[in-house]
């Protein structure tokens, strides 16, 4: 198993698979090469790229030096832009689409984006994520109450409480609880982003590259709405639905969507 070194001394474990121009693929919360979308996406864009799945830190195979920072996650991504030749795409996912967007603001090797749906509130399409969601998750963690803190993450995304039961009570849930640690890394990440008001310019206006921006045609409106922000505050940023899709898109869906955009985008 390949591993790369960040810039605090923390091991990053990675796999790539394919061949072509580096693309580096960005999990969400909770997820990582053994849990969640990224095999399968890689898998669907192996034809096209050389793809680099990760651990990102605290999950799988990687370390979790502490203090967590996001810097320390954009230093991650650092690392294995070196072991990628220097430069790649970047492809995100949920909350790690925010993190892509703000490696690309910060990192001179990033080419172009593809991000789908980051989970902001900037509008009153849904309630607004209470001040002290963080510091209830973190008291809960703190408490040792893994499975807890999951499914108050669970429940803030939507999901019915009866199949949020119903998950715990699945072998799988306990590889979620192995990961729930991250939960705050992931909301630190995101930071004010759900308060239910617009996105702050500011915080992408640096970034050069190309980018797009996709979401769901069947994802919630306020889903939507948020992708749809990211697309306007990113400077020149494309904008796409994919019919048919939710939060929990296909890669049989993505990785088209994604290889025409990056076709048309400088080689790294």
């Amino acid at each position: 198993m390949p591993t790369v070194t960040s810039a605090d001394g923390t091991t990053i474990a990675y796999e790539t698979v394919g061949s072509g121009p580096a693309l580096i693929l960005v999990d969400g919360a909770m997820c990582y090469r053994a849990q969640g979308p990224a095999r399968g996406l890689a898998a669907a864009l192996a034809d096209t790229y050389t793809v680099y799945c990760y651990d990102r830190r605290g999950r799988g195979d990687s370390g979790d030096t502490a203090p967590w920072s996001p810097q320390r996650e954009i230093e991650d991504l650092a690392a294995l832009l070196t072991a990628a030749g220097g430069t790649a795409y970047l492809v995100g996912c949920s909350s790690g689409a925010v993190l892509a967007a703000d490696a690309a603001h910060r990192l001179p090797g990033v080419r172009a984006l593809a991000l789908y749906e980051p989970p902001f509130i900037v509008d009153a399409t849904h309630a607004p994520r209470p001040d002290t969601f963080l510091a209830e998750t973190e008291a809960l963690l703190a408490a040792g109450d893994t499975g807890g803190a999951v499914k108050k993450f669970l429940r803030s995304v939507d999901m019915p409480g009866f199949a949020v039961h119903l998950m715990a009570l699945l072998p799988p849930f306990r590889k979620i609880k192995g990961v729930a640690h991250t939960l705050p890394y992931d909301l630190r990440i995101l930071g004010d982003t759900g308060r239910g008001v617009p996105l702050d310019p500011a915080r992408w206006s640096g970034v050069g590259v190309p980018a797009i921006v996709l979401d769901g045609g069947k994802s919630p409106q306020y889903m939507r709405h948020a992708a749809r922000a990211l697309a306007e505050a990113l400077p020149g940023a494309e904008y796409r639905t994919l019919p048919g899709q939710t939060h929990l898109v296909r890669p049989a869906a993505l990785a088209p969507a994604v290889k025409q955009f990056l076709g048309s985008c400088p080689t790294p």
